[in-house]
């Protein structure tokens, strides 16, 4: 295929950067200098006119890609008649150092011949701007600079290859060949902004340094993941690495995947750009990391959405840019034909100027978990002081409309999910005022609390459908945000509404081997067919927490063979062929992996007698329920 599947794709990277690589060695997908940059090469969403940095055998081969073991540094090897070659790409850390500066806006790719004799084909064809550019090129020494407008990538090709580079201009591509041994490795790369010379010995080394790095990171934590049964360990090992790719080292955003528009399903117009940093996945995000030991990127993350939350709630946005911008104007750029050609490929997000009532519910949240999950990160006057402001907003505006958390954008409704979350805030807020002892007029917030509850249970629930539903004016338009239910602790697992709701997200919009779509019936869309990964998780935590584990178990397992060779998950798969849809690799999809592990492993540590609060156990709220403490 022209286009290759996302399940071809691995992925490499450094501090908050990120290249898309084919199992053929094409690398399809980079921006620079940062990942929500502009892309040097998007043949992901153009073939014809993307840009791409290639390297193959000249004869037919067969080919495979792993990485190195815990890291993201990625092998990829051919397989001819006369030989086999293995090419090795990685974003460079020097050092140690994750913010090495102008020395990391570079990938840089090792060329080896393990076996027999291999010719191996380069094509270097960069496109600026989302290819909105087309570069022109001087040779300089050890390669070739290609520069458009203010960018410039520089080629860089030792040995017998960089000799052979040819610029041909009448395609922008420089192309060049390298015959190799049993034994013979050359290293070829791109920098971006300019050269710094570098040797092979120089290469190699930092090859090496890059490799350590990522395994010292995953060790630095391995007496979290070593308690996790074994069998799941290198999926977890997997989705941390994903993760921490995507982690901004400057900030500690998160963004939601390093793509844009790849879209939920080929044929439609839902091709979003997801390189930003969604307020809502804080909780989900929060408790991953601390759940996999990695406490210095939880408090760092904590710090930016605890500077979003000194905002005016009024101005409170549902996503950022990944250096906190608001600005993230939605464009559509007609020249590009899409992934698979489904367009339109869209930068910027439309969806940054919605007023999302779910965003509050999940900051208080988040911050609610850090406190609970970090003894050392104490929550500071001026910090309550947002939060505050926050919960008082949400006791304001919670009976009104909202887009909901798919951000339907030609609909407004009184969504269950955004009722859950006002709850969520006023529930959260009470008891960090109470265990801190902060001012709050808490005897209003509890009023407010009461009144959130009951318009949930009264309107929430369909005695037709027999389940909590999509939002208050149906009795048919089932949600499968409706499993968090329990997962924010609004009703026990063992509710009979709860039950009821499980089941029937299971007997609509789950596929016999556990992958679950958003939604179904609705009159707001009625082409939902995809599942949606982090729905799955939802499934398997709700079942965990119903000490349902024989099912939770199944559809977890389930739903692992679904991940890319490589173990990396897009947003969305199609149940049919198991197609992955949507961005990739998605964050939100890697969370959820690790979030169920963890309810999953403790739940088998405790015969299944697991509850969302032993997840927290300084719960105040959570005391007070269990008896162990005066309400506060």
């Amino acid at each position: 295929m022209e286009y290759p599947p996302l399940r071809d794709y691995g992925i490499v990277g450094n501090d908050d950067r990120c290249a898309l690589v084919s199992r053929d060695g094409s690398i399809d997908w980079c921006c620079f200098p940062h990942l929500e940059d502009a892309s040097v090469f998007a043949r992901i969403l153009d073939v014809d006119r993307g840009g791409q940095f290639a390297v193959s055998p000249a004869a037919a081969y067969e080919s495979s890609h792993d990485y190195r073991d815990r890291t993201n540094v990625l092998e990829t090897t051919f397989e001819t008649a006369d030989g086999q070659a293995t090419v090795t790409d990685f974003m460079p850390i020097r050092n140690g150092d994750e913010g090495g500066g102008d020395f990391q806006q570079a990938l840089y790719r090792r060329l080896e011949c393990d076996r027999g004799s291999v010719d191996l084909e380069l094509e270097f064809a960069p496109r600026f701007d989302y290819a909105r550019t087309e570069p022109t090129f001087e040779r300089a020494d050890g390669g070739v600079m290609a520069s458009g407008d203010d960018e410039s990538l520089y080629l860089y090709a030792d040995g017998a290859l960089g000799d052979d580079l040819e610029v041909v201009d009448a395609d922008a591509t420089v192309t060049g060949t390298v015959s190799l041994e049993a034994g013979d490795g050359c290293w070829t790369g791109a920098q971006y902004g300019g050269r710094e010379p570098l040797t092979s010995i120089d290469l190699a080394t930092t090859l090496d340094e890059t490799t350590r790095y990522w395994r010292d990171w995953v060790c630095e934590n391995s007496d979290v993941t070593d308690t996790m049964p074994e069998r799941w360990t290198e999926m977890v090992v997997r989705s941390q690495l994903v993760l921490k790719l995507l982690i901004h080292h400057e900030t500690g955003a998160i963004p939601a995947a390093a793509t844009t528009s790849i879209p939920e399903e080929i044929g439609s117009d839902r091709t979003w750009d997801y390189r930003y940093n969604w307020i809502r996945d804080a909780k989900f995000t929060v408790q991953a990391l601390h759940d996999t030991g990695h406490q210095e990127e939880a408090r760092q993350y904590f710090d930016w959405f605890a500077d979003i939350a000194r905002q005016d709630p009024a101005d409170i946005q549902p996503l950022y840019g990944l250096h906190g911008e608001a600005d993230v104007d939605e464009l559509e750029l007609d020249h590009l034909s899409g992934y698979r050609d489904t367009g339109p490929v869209r930068i910027g997000n439309g969806a940054a100027p919605q007023r999302q009532l779910d965003a509050y519910g999940t900051i208080v949240q988040a911050v609610y978990e850090t406190v609970q999950f970090d003894a050392s990160r104490e929550l500071m006057e001026d910090e309550w002081e947002s939060i505050r402001d926050i919960v008082d907003y949400v006791c304001e505006h919670w009976e009104e409309r909202d887009p909901g958390i798919w951000e339907f954008r030609d609909e407004h409704r009184h969504f269950l999910h955004s009722k859950l979350l006002c709850w969520v805030a006023l529930d959260r807020g009470i008891a960090l005022a109470t265990e801190n002892d902060f001012e709050a007029p808490l005897e209003a917030w509890r009023e407010d609390r009461d009144a959130v509850r009951e318009a949930i249970e009264e309107r929430g629930f369909s005695e037709e459908a027999n389940s909590f539903v999509q939002h208050f004016e149906t009795d048919e338009a089932i949600d499968a945000t409706a499993l968090l239910l329990p997962i924010y602790e609004f009703l026990p697992p063992k509710d009979d509404r709860v039950q009821a709701t499980i089941d029937t997200v299971i007997d609509r919009l789950t596929t016999d081997d556990g992958l679950v779509l958003r939604f179904v019936d609705t009159d707001i869309r009625r082409d939902e067919e995809e599942a949606f990964v982090l729905c799955s998780f939802w499934l398997v935590d709700a079942l965990v927490l119903s000490n349902r584990l024989e099912r939770a178990e199944e559809y977890f397992e389930n739903v692992l063979e679904y991940a890319s060779p490589l173990g990396l998950y897009s947003e969305k798969i199609d149940p049919e062929d198991g197609t992955l849809l949507g961005n990739y690799p998605q964050a939100f999809s890697h969370l959820g992996l690790v979030n169920s592990v963890t309810y999953l492993a403790r739940a088998l540590d405790h015969d299944g007698d697991v509850r969302p609060d032993d997840f927290h156990p300084n719960n105040v709220e959570t005391l007070f329920r269990r008896g162990e403490r005066p309400e506060p």
